[in-house]
């Protein structure tokens, strides 16, 4: 006579966390019992938390089709005997909520979408993720549209129900996708979750009787993780109210700096936007103004080398960026400009007529007091030197 197989109840009465079974076998920390309520961990859901015979459970997996609980110890009971199981409450109504959620979301993929493909799924202590098979670009994608749809449907109260189906039956409707987790391998029947007029789908997770158990529904992010996926992440129960939280405090506090409502924020900030783009234009101008400045006070002392005219001095308030860029829209009023500065360290800037190679006056400056740099043959950079800027200067006009 062939030993029946043991039955894991937890996907079909995901409400009962208590229970009594007797043990099958026990091999070391290994424990299998004639029935159980533990989920093994599956189809993107974790293995149940909880106690069995006294013994915590850390891990529960399936394996040729069999639940095995492993305990944190060696337990002192044997196979015949009789163990209370207690499932912890709290970790399973997470996960019941959690993965109910994750098909409300797959329903606004569907509408979002104009069509479905399932690419995965995993639950996180914090955050869930749905990935989506489809073509579609993330930057496309509102993440608010998933958020506004998928709460409306917890809303709704929508009834939630699992049943047994046909397989060939099941595979031959193109509106059940399957999420039935690797290894899974049904040969006659297949388990359907359905929830009223939004989704259905092949799956042998826990869910909750209806969507209004599951709560609040945070969409974190959009993104495309890989080629053809769209991943979806969200969050549900106490995590999501945080998150929801947290926004509005921040809006809240954004909104009192900037002297405006919640509502005014966007125009607001275009506000800013604009201004900065401004002042940053006034102030590029005025830099410009500045070494303009300090480059006329700099003609008068000039200094003659091989034969060139060179025009060496110092700028303060710029860096060597700012300067590079004014030299290169500036006529040279000398064969050779080096203008040096402090950016942190002491730097030089070189432009030339190109009758001169910067990159050698470059090359002369570093060798002398440190650092490096180099760039075109008319304009070249290098930074930090170990002399002053003013030292830099006397050096170049003495040789």
């Amino acid at each position: 006579m062939t030993e029946e197989t043991p039955t894991n109840r937890s996907a079909a009465e995901p409400y009962v966390t208590e229970f009594e079974a007797t043990v099958r076998s026990v091999d070391d920390r290994d424990v299998t019992l004639d029935e159980t309520y533990f989920y093994a961990e599956g189809g993107g859901q974790p293995a149940d938390r909880g106690t069995l015979g006294g013994y915590e459970v850390v891990d529960v997996q399936k394996r040729d089709g069999v639940t095995v609980h492993t305990l944190d110890d060696a337990p002192d009971f044997a196979p015949g005997d009789t163990v209370a199981g207690d499932v912890d409450d709290e970790h399973r109504t997470y996960s019941m909520r959690a993965h109910t959620a994750s098909h409300v979301v797959y329903g606004a993929g569907r509408k979002l979408f104009g069509g479905h493909g399932y690419g995965g799924f995993d639950i996180g202590e914090e955050r869930v993720r749905l990935d989506f098979a489809t073509e579609a670009d993330a930057d496309e994608v509102d993440a608010l549209d998933f958020q506004r749809l998928a709460n409306e449907a917890v809303w709704d109260d929508r009834e939630v129900e699992w049943y047994e189906m046909d397989i060939e039956t099941a595979e031959a409707d193109d509106d059940i996708v399957f999420n039935l987790g690797e290894g899974a391998n049904p040969t006659e029947t297949v388990r359907i979750v359905e929830i009223d007029g939004w989704d259905i789908s092949a799956c042998g997770g826990t869910h909750v009787a209806r969507t209004s158990e599951i709560g609040p529904i945070k969409v974190l992010d959009v993104s495309n993780p890989g080629a053809d996926l769209v991943r979806v992440e969200y969050a549900v129960g106490p995590t999501a109210i945080e998150r929801q939280v947290d926004e509005t405090r921040a809006s809240t506090r954004a909104a009192e700096t900037l002297d405006t409502s919640v509502e005014g924020l966007p125009e607001r900030a275009e506000a800013l936007l604009t201004e900065n783009k401004d002042l940053k234009a006034e102030l590029a101008e005025l830099r410009k103004e500045l070494l303009d400045a300090r480059l006329s006070t700099l003609e008068a002392e000039t200094v003659t080398r091989d034969g060139d005219e060179w025009l060496v001095g110092t700028v303060e308030n710029l860096g060597p960026n700012t300067v590079s860029d004014h030299l290169r829209d500036r006529d040279p009023d000398a064969d050779v400009v080096v203008l040096t500065g402090r950016d942190g360290s002491t730097f030089v800037v070189v432009g030339t007529d190109g009758e001169t190679d910067a990159n050698e006056v470059i090359g002369e400056v570093t060798d002398e007091f440190g650092g490096g740099g180099g760039g075109q043959p008319t304009l070249a950079q290098g930074g930090g030197l170990g002399a002053a800027p003013e030292t830099v200067v006397d050096y170049l006009r003495s040789d």
